[in-house]
């Protein structure tokens, strides 16, 4: 009995050091996270919005808001929209200013000339960069917990796409206005990927590149996904999308309308990627 009390008080202790430990470490991570979050990043935006506490957002990018390139835009639109000038950010006072690889160089220097904490976010083209991305951001916020919440809705979303994929070899395209196609290592082609897709041979490769229609009707992909596809030819990069020879071969029942939304950033863009990609990855004719 004595050795068992012993045993019992030993646990208790480990208990008690242990959780002592985990409150401890919650208390330092909610002093460290910033109080007020800037940022002027598309991708970025997106992130925060979903992952940070509403209170800590001090302004969000002018395109936050804009539906046509932003999954969260309605969320967005109840912060302030950040000016793009360096003086404009310093007035909302943030502790943390998050910014993208290209964004505003100028502006960036002069942020952290005046000693804001300035973090890049960067370009996200796969899966294991996209999760990397999420982890980091929401530990950055101080809300580790919800980056693995979002993880888990990302593979919810690609296990879904990858149960509507078709059978076989399927190749499939994307093409942006005037004949730009995207190649493997963009992240329109790893959605085309997960959904069992890849490209013809004869595809341009890395990110891709422009090629004449010419050319893609030999390539002839039993699939063509066009981003953000016009209805007429209003001018001379809309004229590949809506070309006769293409929309001959490629009847809505091979052509998939691609939004641009969709293919630009990670985090909760790409869940909404996958969702929409299984919606119509679905209705596409079996080989």
């Amino acid at each position: 009995m004595r050795v068992l009390r012993t045993v019992c008080g030993r646990l208790a202790i480990a208990f008690g050091v242990a959780l002592g430990i985990a409150l401890g470490a919650g208390a330092v991570q909610a002093e460290t996270a910033p109080r007020r979050v800037v940022s002027f990043n598309l991708c970025a935006d997106q992130l925060v919005v979903a992952l940070a506490d509403p209170g800590q957002i001090a302004g969000l990018s002018p395109y936050a808001s804009d539906p046509a390139l932003s999954v969260v835009a309605d969320k967005a639109r109840a912060f302030r929209k950040a000016d793009w000038q360096a003086e404009s950010t310093l007035l909302l006072e943030p502790d943390l200013v998050l910014v993208g690889p290209n964004d505003r160089s100028v502006t960036r220097r002069m942020l952290t000339s005046q000693g804001l904490r300035v973090v890049e976010t960067g370009f996200v083209s796969d899966l294991n960069s996209a999760r990397k991305q999420i982890r980091e951001i929401a530990a950055l916020l101080g809300h580790p917990e919800r980056g693995e919440a979002m993880i888990a809705d990302l593979e919810r979303a690609r296990a879904r796409l990858a149960a509507v994929a078709p059978e076989g070899d399927r190749t499939a395209l994307v093409v942006e206005r005037g004949g730009y196609t995207q190649g493997p290592a963009s992240l329109a082609a790893t959605l085309l990927a997960e959904a069992g897709l890849k490209p013809p041979a004869g595809a341009p490769a890395g990110y891709g590149g422009f090629i004449p229609l010419e050319k893609f009707l030999v390539l002839k992909p039993d699939f063509v996904f066009l981003k953000d596809p016009p209805n007429a030819a209003t001018d001379q990069g809309a004229l590949f999308l809506v070309h006769p020879a293409l929309r001959e071969l490629y009847p809505p029942e091979r052509r998939v309308a691609l939004p641009t939304r969709y293919t630009m950033c990670g985090g909760p863009a790409l869940i909404a990627a996958f969702d929409y990609m299984a919606d119509e990855i679905a209705r596409l004719p079996a080989p």
